[in-house]
């Protein structure tokens, strides 16, 4: 449970408000997996460009500059995905990532939903649909009480009592 003068004191910074979490310490299996993933999934648009860099998003998006938006998003996977997995900065590391699913949920799986219906649009969907809300799910309760953010919170709040 969060100190509620912690919470309620309108004195406390906004960086230790993005950072204060109280959510339990099971929210790291959150984490692991979906920091994982955008890990993996940043790496291979790097590794397998033809596929799912460069390649993939001139034919399934309308992007201009394939090629731009591709490494920029794999870059911005890769490191939020890492800034996930170790709980720094968690709400912070999530929203671009809710924005990257938003638009892959618009611009690859939307017409899979016009064309072939509910049933495939479903099945094609479910890695992005769980990365959205796993991540709007990081976004609303924090890193956990393992974390980063929850031992940064916990340093500041012990140094702020004892003087």
């Amino acid at each position: 449970m969060e100190n509620p003068t912690i919470v309620s004191n309108p004195s406390t910074s906004l960086g230790m408000r993005v950072l204060r979490t109280g959510a339990p310490r099971a929210v790291i299996l959150i984490r692991l997996v979906v920091g994982g993933v955008f890990v993996s999934e940043g790496i291979q648009k790097f590794l397998f460009p033809d596929d799912l860099g460069p390649g993939r998003f001139a034919s399934e998006t309308p992007l201009p500059a394939p090629t731009f938006f591709a490494y920029f998003g794999g870059t911005f996977e890769i490191i939020c995905g890492i800034l996930l997995l170790v709980g720094l900065l968690t709400r912070v590391a999530a929203v671009p990532m809710i924005i990257n699913m938003i638009g892959a949920e618009l611009f690859t799986k939307l017409p899979i939903l016009t064309d072939e219906g509910a049933r495939q649009y479903l099945h094609e969907a479910r890695n992005e649909l769980s990365q959205l809300f796993g991540s709007l799910f990081l976004l609303f309760v924090g890193a956990g009480a393992w974390s980063i953010d929850a031992m940064l919170t916990r340093r500041r709040r012990l140094g702020s009592t004892s003087s």
